[in-house]
């Protein structure tokens, strides 16, 4: 039986991203079908009522585990503090991994929800977590990114 895991949906070619896009991730596939997992889509953007395509969003503040403790800032580019609809988002998917038994997520780097290690703050890549991946790190989930996977697939 395959254990399911939370996927990062744009990861998984679904048009989720903020532009319309995804971010299809062949690596990915094969690291799923490799390991035996079930994947869980997921994008908290969407979770959280947000429209796709919607506008883009980053960090003025902080990061997601700054959020999670009412420190940091998540404005969309007209400067609209989005931090409740992400953090709304984050809870969603905590509650897709309950329904789901899932304790791993595979999560888009980079992303002010999914950035596992690197997120964007005022137009700089810095180090950090997006929203859902601050919140379920805090639940002890084990956090992949897609940058991770060469690298786990060993």
């Amino acid at each position: 039986m395959s254990t399911p895991v939370l996927v990062s949906s744009c990861l998984l070619g679904l048009a989720t991203r903020y532009d319309g896009s995804d971010s299809d991730c062949q690596d990915l596939h094969r690291y799923l079908q490799r390991n035996d997992l079930q994947a869980i889509p997921v994008c908290p953007e969407q979770l959280a009522g947000l429209p796709t395509p919607r506008r883009k969003c980053w960090f003025t503040a902080g990061d997601g585990a700054g959020l999670l403790q009412g420190e940091g800032q998540l404005c969309d580019e007209e400067g609209r503090n989005l931090g409740a609809a992400f953090l709304r988002g984050a809870e969603q998917v905590l509650k897709c991994a309950t329904l789901t038994g899932c304790r791993t997520a595979i999560l888009k780097q980079r992303s002010p929800s999914c950035g596992t290690r690197r997120i964007y703050r005022n137009g700089e890549l810095v180090q950090g977590l997006g929203a859902t991946a601050a919140l379920l790190k805090s639940k002890g989930f084990r956090l992949l990114s897609e940058d991770d996977l060469s690298e786990e697939s060993g």
